[in-house]
């Protein structure tokens, strides 16, 4: 479902619905804004917690004896009390981290009130992440579930990487628009399993979701993820499922299990709708903290790079 109350422009090349080549590809020259030392993407994100962006980690390399002006943390006390001689341990910079997307087209994702799909917004960020990989000289893969199918992208360097995402998630979208009211309520879970499968230890595993077929049975597979590899929760809502909405008539709305008629002139119903979202934002809250995975937020209803902060800088 979508319709426009608000009068808010879309992206170049976007429709809100489709979703086309030449819409995710723009998205290649804005990489360069958010690598670092510039502001962390991350950090323009408003959610419930707080993460900074991925730093490069350290790779044991070898032990050697001690040498004057080597770091004192660094000292391997079971070396050097097995050869009663101090030894100290040295370290490699590690190169590259492989970056696994998790894209969820599904049902409930075909849904925007405003200016796009919840869907139609996960690729675009989808896109963003992918050409700040390559740009880090990171590996980029992906899972894309669209409710009917799941699409694995093995983890690629240089363009190839981005480019097999970009054209897998268009391909994904247009398949979920054709039969949108499909629901696989153990979809989620099993692109979950695939993700698992598919993702070198040591990734940075970014999940794009709206959550809402997130069940508690999934916290296991996720802890599983989490033990070998860094995960991070993006949610993309719509405001109206948070009761927001500047419209006051008669609309027939649909969840994909059940339709109604609801009156959006009575504030008994933007309750109703707000209330359910709550409910909905808590368990989401509540598994993520458990598991110490930093949850993020990013509407349907707003360009991508303007919740991010360079609206004023635009596309080029």
């Amino acid at each position: 479902m979508k319709s426009t109350h608000i009068n808010v422009a879309l992206p170049p090349h976007s429709d809100g619905v489709n979703v086309c080549l030449a819409e995710l590809l723009q998205y290649k020259n804005q990489a360069v804004r958010w690598l670092a030392p510039a502001k962390s993407i991350w950090s323009q994100l408003n959610g419930h917690h707080q993460s900074r962006h991925k730093g490069r980690g350290m790779d044991f390399s070898e032990v050697r004896p001690y040498q004057a002006g080597d770091d004192i943390r660094s000292i391997d006390w079971r070396v050097t009390a097995r050869t009663g001689k101090t030894h100290t341990k040295l370290f490699t910079e590690e190169r590259e981290q492989p970056i696994m997307l998790f894209i969820d087209l599904s049902s409930s994702m075909q849904f925007g009130s405003q200016l796009m799909l919840k869907s139609v917004q996960a690729t675009h960020f989808a896109s963003l992440l992918s050409w700040l990989a390559i740009d880090e000289q990171d590996r980029v893969g992906a899972v894309i579930y669209n409710g009917i199918n799941t699409i694995e992208c093995k983890p690629t360097a240089r363009q190839r990487g981005p480019l097999q995402i970009i054209n897998a998630v268009i391909s994904a979208q247009h398949d979920a628009l054709q039969t949108i009211d499909n629901i696989n309520n153990d979809g989620f879970s099993i692109a979950l399993k695939r993700l698992h499968y598919l993702c070198p230890k040591g990734s940075e595993i970014i999940i794009i979701s709206d959550f809402n077929t997130l069940k508690s049975a999934d916290k296991r597979r996720l802890s599983q993820l989490r033990q070998h590899n860094r995960i991070q929760f993006i949610q993309i809502y719509d405001p109206l499922e948070q009761g927001q909405t500047q419209y006051r008539g008669h609309e027939h709305v649909t969840d994909n299990k059940q339709s109604a008629w609801l009156d959006f002139s009575a504030k008994k119903t933007r309750d109703s709708l707000s209330q359910q979202y709550q409910i909905h934002q808590k368990f989401i809250s509540e598994m993520a903290t458990s598991l110490a995975i930093p949850l993020h937020t990013l509407s349907a209803a707003q360009p991508l790079l303007q919740q991010l902060g360079a609206h004023s800088q635009g596309i080029k």
